[in-house]
């Protein structure tokens, strides 16, 4: 074999050796990139579910905020309330005070008047021994005497039986005035101490809000800790992607070197054997072409597989996008829906229920209020005065207090409630508030942290305020 001849073979050989040597590594690195692509989805679909948790705590957030803030001004007008009517029995006790200067000079009149009582039995006693009214007007010497003697006994003891309706006019009075300061002290004391019970469960309520707020930010910093991790490894992951296909760029720029070179040494030679040797050297050119084509192929394929493992990374990503950009609430039931276990018991209990759905969300606890045109047109209520509103609006009427309410029908088992029944709460006080039940282990009325709005008595604070009293409006 000639020179040219071993040279052909040996330059075909390595391009056949090198074109296979280099095919196989990056067949392996598509592969990786590959996998590390399918890794990166599920990576981002994470990602874009921890997105949405961090949204929906975003939501509960705001949610608690909103009710903090109503907590606050319930707080805060409560307070007021408490001022007010501390001022008020400070004023009364003033009342008082000055009621019992006019009652020391009540007395002192009636102690004079009984001092002129007891000069007048004097008058008409004579020695130590009683004398008559007889007496004193037989005893005239004269007629003229004896008409003097009538009129004056008749003038004293006018006077007398005056003296004495004075005093028992002055004693009513004095009783009168007596009864009532105390009765007004006695309910302002009393309210008093009904507010200060209201405060403190308002405060208990807020420190539960202000509690599962904490638990909400708890989590969300722990969801939004998960996210960053998910988005490090991905980043990650796309760098490795990034240095694999570098990897296999300088590889390729290698390998188109080493051809060029090894075509260039092959040209050299057949240059030099040209004259001599023409058909060795189209047989040369044809190798060599043969070998051209052949690393051109790999290098297609290659190609291919990348713009492969491309076209799956760009469905994955829009597959993604679509499912990111479908509401997260689609699957949820709507958070305004009231859930009812039975029927009401009537159509006027219906009514009731569905008549303060428009104040959820639009009204605040006001102690006393539902009981005023004006309350109502601004959703001012407290609990008594929004169930005997609520009521009112389905055609019955009921008091506007708690204890009244326990009164206003049959009392029936907690296990047989129905939609429109009356459910109370021992809260500052034994059956401190009332509601209306909807159904569902929940009930309308109107919280003091809330307003209007519905609650659930199966778990959480009104589980445990529950008393099992339960009334059927008749």
């Amino acid at each position: 074999m000639s020179l040219k001849k071993k040279l052909i073979v040996l330059n075909t050989t390595i391009m056949l050796g090198l074109g296979s040597a280099f095919a196989i590594p990056s067949v392996k690195a598509e592969s990786s990139i590959s996998d590390i692509q399918s890794e990166r989805t599920g990576i981002q679909s994470d990602i874009s579910e921890a997105e949405q948790v961090i949204q929906e705590l975003k939501k509960e957030q705001t949610k608690m905020n909103a009710q903090i803030a109503q907590i606050e001004s319930a707080m805060k007008e409560n307070d007021q309330k408490i001022k007010d009517t501390k001022q008020e029995i400070k004023d009364t006790e003033k009342d008082i005070d000055s009621l019992k200067k006019e009652i020391k000079a009540l007395e002192e009149r009636i102690a004079k008047r009984e001092e002129v009582l007891k000069e007048r039995a004097l008058s008409f006693q004579e020695s130590g021994g009683d004398v008559e009214y007889l007496e004193v007007v037989l005893g005239s010497k004269s007629f003229g005497e004896f008409v003097n003697r009538v009129g004056a006994v008749a003038t004293i003891v006018e006077a007398d039986q005056q003296i004495l309706k004075e005093q028992e006019a002055d004693k009513a009075d004095l009783e009168k005035k007596q009864a009532t300061v105390e009765k007004k002290l006695q309910s302002l004391k009393d309210m008093e101490v009904e507010l200060k019970g209201m405060q403190s469960q308002i405060k208990d309520q807020k420190a539960e809000t202000v509690n599962m707020k904490a638990k909400i930010e708890e989590k969300e910093s722990e969801t939004e800790a998960l996210k960053q991790s998910l988005e490090n490894k991905d980043a990650g992951l796309e760098a490795q992607i990034a240095s694999i296909r570098e990897n296999i760029k300088k590889e390729e720029e290698r390998k188109a070197a080493e051809k060029a070179d090894l075509d260039r040494a092959a040209e050299e030679v057949n240059s030099s054997n040209s004259s001599s040797q023409e058909p060795s050297s189209s047989s040369s050119e044809e190798s060599s072409s043969s070998s051209s084509e052949e690393s051109s192929s790999s290098s297609k394929a290659e190609s291919s597989a990348a713009g492969s493992s491309k076209g799956e990374s760009s469905s994955n990503s829009s597959s993604k996008n679509s499912s990111a950009d479908k509401p997260a609430a689609a699957s949820k039931p709507a958070a305004s829906k009231t859930e009812t276990s039975s029927k009401p018991s009537s159509a006027n209990t219906g009514s009731a229920i569905t008549a303060g759905y428009k104040y959820i969300g639009n009204s605040t606890y006001k102690f006393g209020g539902g009981r005023t045109a004006s309350d109502i047109a601004n959703g001012l209520f407290d609990c008594s005065g929004f169930v005997a509103w609520a009521y009112k609006q389905a055609g019955v009427n009921l008091p506007a207090s708690t204890d009244a309410l326990k009164s206003a029908g049959r009392q029936v088992s907690s296990s047989q409630k129905q939609p429109g029944d009356l459910v109370f709460f021992n809260t500052y006080k034994t059956d401190g508030h009332v509601g209306i039940y909807v159904g569902g282990g929940k009930f309308i009325g109107s919280q003091s942290s809330t307003g209007v709005a519905i609650a659930n008595m199966e778990s959480g604070y009104w589980a445990d305020k529950f008393n099992g009293r339960v009334v059927r409006v008749n």
